[in-house]
């Protein structure tokens, strides 16, 4: 390994976000690698444009699209950032890695603050914010977790924490595409589930007690229910209302529709994997174009 560090972002048309992105890196990272999924707009030319090397791979799901960047990209740099296409380094982030990179002791790996801007407004109340996620870590000692949703990086060793700035995550496009999208994962939290995706125990902090209590409890109230227990408890008693116009419609969309959604298509699978005698894998293919 050679010193410094090699950012990884997946894309898949976000021309709108790239250049962005790359630019929130530039002058931390030795290496930008954009791992694009056949863009069928100006991503690919953008990131090319400014600096990124770009390599294209047909997309299953996040996380085997990031090993394969893992294993792909030639990674000979100490260090490992992953940041998706919508999100950038804030100045005080950027400063706290350059601070940490320069003297990382034992730690294998580092975790940072995310947060979410919805509709112009930072989304601080309501139990997400700040979100500790793990996206530092020492080059070949950190994978992605073979799920279909609600992915990590799990690293061997010890993990510490970047203070003093946030990993944003700003997506510039309208409420349509949001909806569209969680449409999506809602899909893959869905089959996720059905699965039984057990607890992961090499995932620690606080996304190992979030996905603890996921399973340990909200997994074991009725469909339906539980996702206006949890808009509730988000909204008010996480106090989500102080975040305003958007954090009501962050709140209601996100922690309510979303999770009621991803109830409804839970529902929906099992009555069709009883209707119809079939299996899951076989369900969800015919379904929703997923192989599982």
């Amino acid at each position: 390994m050679s010193p410094g560090l090699t950012v990884v972002i997946l894309t898949f048309n976000e021309a709108r976000h790239i250049a962005r992105a790359i630019a929130s890196v530039q002058g931390l990272a030795t290496r930008i690698v954009v791992v694009d999924s056949d863009s069928t707009d100006d991503t690919v030319a953008i990131a090319a444009a400014n600096g990124a090397e770009v390599l294209v791979n047909p997309w299953i799901n996040y996380a085997t699209q990031f090993n394969w960047a893992l294993d792909n990209a030639g990674i000979d740099t100490d260090w490992t950032l992953r940041l998706d296409a919508d999100e950038i380094i804030e100045p005080g982030l950027a400063a706290a890695l350059r601070t940490f990179l320069g003297a990382p002791g034992d730690a294998a790996g580092a975790t940072v603050d995310r947060r979410i801007d919805f509709l112009g407004r930072a989304i601080r109340w309501g139990g997400v914010y700040p979100v500790r996620q793990l996206r530092l870590w020492r080059s070949g000692r950190g994978r992605c977790e073979s799920r279909w949703m609600d992915e990590h990086i799990t690293v061997d060793g010890p993990i510490a924490h970047l203070s003093g700035g946030d990993l944003a995550d700003v997506n510039l496009n309208n409420l349509g595409w949001w909806t569209a999208k969680h449409n999506g994962y809602a899909t893959r939290e869905a089959i996720d589930e059905l699965l039984r995706a057990p607890v992961d125990a090499e995932v620690g902090g606080q996304a190992g007690v979030k996905r603890w209590i996921k399973h340990k409890v909200y997994h074991r109230l009725p469909l339906g229910s539980r996702a206006l227990a949890y808009f509730i408890y988000r909204y008010v008693l996480r106090l989500g209302f102080l975040d305003g116009w958007p954090g009501l419609v962050f709140h209601a969309l996100q922690g309510g529709w979303y999770r009621f959604l991803v109830d409804a298509k839970i529902a929906e699978i099992r009555g069709l994997m009883r209707a119809r005698g079939a299996s899951l894998a076989q369900v969800v293919a015919d379904e929703y174009g997923h192989r599982i």
